[in-house]
């Protein structure tokens, strides 16, 4: 037999050339595969992907000189799925960010170190405190800026490579931008490659408690606090003083304060720790109606009518006592709640219902005459009454609201121009629709009871409201009933609010309550937050929501 070698036929040497492509094609599939697993397995993600695919490659490279190292692709990346939904997305090819322990939150302003100190502790991240933009960047950092201009509530968030961005020309913005981002996290372990623009539709975005007629403990508010900070809302009303309860200390008047209550200590955290969530706590001391927790204490102010008989909750505006003992409340309570916006009430006004109010009421009749002429009436004396309230709360430098029906047509004396309406049934005797207050060039809030009214017990027809109803049905126009008002007025609708009245307090314990309350909320916050038609169907918006927790 020969010693020498034998020359490969022209078909075996294509067959080598074949098993060396397929050998390489294996293996840089398999390091670009290890790329993948390595990214999303936390660290580095993208540095690590790409160490490895050129490692992998290595020897392959070698034997075959003309190929070109590969490199990893990404798909292209995929909205954020959040609730409320973000705007816009600019979809990216990239990594994306997933929080790593150790990783950092850092601010380009002091004005963001509660932003940056609360993300940081919910994501198990690092707070490395102010930083410039050019200072001791890192990979994987989480970086907070003010910059900018528009929408204080606007913000923009960035995530490419391997970090993100977030900036807005306003605290409240640069907030709500982590909040979306830690609903990501929540939802899908972390934020898509790409650039979000979001901002809300309405400036008005609100949650409202009656804690007169039940007492909720501080704990049990702070908690909604917090769930409705996640949610991008940003007021919360009390209404704490009704029939039923005065809930929070005095030291003007302790005398009418109920025994189940909150002590000023407890409503100061409660308005700081919504303060940190860009909330602002909206104050309601309702009057002249819905006093009955004061008279309990100053039966000489009770309303009467002609035959003496008490008329219920009714202060009697025809005395001075009246106005002063209400405006030494207004004033107290104006340290304890330093927001901008205040609720006056004004609604269900017992002696308005009457059939005829200066008949049954000769003292407020007269009260009326004496001030407005022989033409004057107890809804001329009654809109004053909340014109001069409205006068004690507005030297706080308040913005000033109250119920539609605290609103009356045809009196020679006409509520404060600067009253926004707070809009919520069109059942009222004399009721007006929505476009009558509209058209005068008011500002209204939607409290829609057909809709936003959560009523303990269900009383008067009401029906506890579903979020599926809402997100279907509902928009800030629907202001009355099921019907929209006109395009034209949506720049006078500054927003809604959701509210839980507790008419027959034992129906619902506080737990059933805010289980009862969690998809009216979220539904709610979508409609306020996006003006458009939400993309998902009612199934896959629930199925969201218990991702998000």
């Amino acid at each position: 037999m020969s010693q020498h070698k034998r020359r490969p036929s022209a078909r075996q040497a294509a067959r080598k050339r074949a098993v060396i492509a397929t050998a390489f094609v294996v293996t840089v599939a398999l390091g670009t595969g290890i790329g993948v697993w390595a990214a999303t397995s936390g660290g580095d993600g993208g540095a690590t992907a790409g160490q490895g695919a050129r490692s992998s490659s290595a020897g392959a490279a070698d034997s075959s000189p003309a190929t070109p190292t590969p490199t990893r692709s990404y798909p292209l990346s995929q909205a954020p799925r959040t609730i409320p939904a973000v705007r816009s997305h600019t979809a990216a090819r990239g990594p994306g960010w997933r929080p790593v322990r150790g990783e950092r939150v850092v601010v380009s302003d002091a004005a963001l170190a509660d932003e940056g100190r609360l993300t940081a502790g919910e994501l198990g991240l690092t707070y490395a405190g102010q930083k410039a933009a050019n200072e001791d960047v890192r990979p994987g950092d989480l970086r907070l800026d003010l910059g900018g201009s528009g929408d204080p509530e606007s913000y923009t968030m960035t995530v490419r490579g391997g970090g993100v961005r977030i900036t807005g020309p306003g605290d409240a913005g640069v907030f709500y931008g982590t909040r979306t981002l830690k609903q990501e996290v929540q939802g899908a372990g972390g934020a898509p490659e790409g650039v979000v623009k979001d901002q809300p539709a309405k400036p008005v975005r609100g949650f409202m408690l009656d804690i007169a007629r039940k007492p909720f403990t501080a704990d049990w508010i702070e908690s909604r606090i917090k769930e409705l900070g996640d949610l991008k809302f940003n007021q919360l009303g009390l209404h704490f003083s009704d029939d039923q309860g005065f809930r929070i200390e005095s030291t003007t008047h302790p005398e009418i304060v109920s025994r189940d209550h909150l002590t000023k200590a407890q409503v100061k955290q409660i308005v700081d720790l919504a303060a940190g969530r860009h909330i602002q706590v909206v104050p309601e001391i309702d009057s002249p109606g819905h006093l009955g927790a004061v008279l309990a204490a100053h039966p000489d102010l009770q309303l009467r009518n002609a035959r003496g008989v008490a008329t219920r909750g009714a202060v009697d505006i025809s005395q001075d006592a009246s106005a002063k003992i209400v405006d030494d409340l207004l004033d107290e309570y104006a340290d304890l709640f330093p927001g901008p916006s205040w609720n006056l009430g004004g609604d269900e006004y017992q002696a308005l219902t009457a059939a005829d109010p200066q008949a049954s009421y000769p003292q407020l009749a007269d009260a009326a005459r004496e001030a407005y002429g022989a033409s004057g009436t107890v809804a001329d004396l009654t809109t004053n009454w909340l014109n001069d309230r409205a006068d004690t709360v507005r030297a706080h430098d308040r913005t000033l609201r109250a119920w539609n029906d605290g609103f009356f047509r045809d009196t020679s004396v006409q509520p404060a121009k600067d009253l926004q309406v707070a809009y919520w049934t069109g059942k009222e005797i004399g009721a007006r629709q929505p476009s009558e207050y509209l058209s005068a060039g008011r500002d209204v809030i939607n409290y829609n009871d057909e809709y936003l009214y959560y009523v303990l017990g269900e009383p008067n027809t009401f029906v506890y409201p579903t979020g599926q109803r809402i997100y279907q049905q509902w928009t800030p126009r629907v202001l009355r009933g099921t019907t929209a008002v006109a395009a034209r007025y949506d720049p006078q609708i500054l927003g809604g609010s959701f509210a839980v009245w507790c008419d027959l307090a034992g129906s619902q314990t506080q737990d059933q309550v805010a289980a009862g309350i969690r998809m009216p909320l979220r539904a709610v916050i979508q409609k306020l937050w996006d003006p458009g038609t939400p993309a998902l169907s009612w199934t896959d918006f629930t199925a969201l929501a218990g991702r998000l927790g």
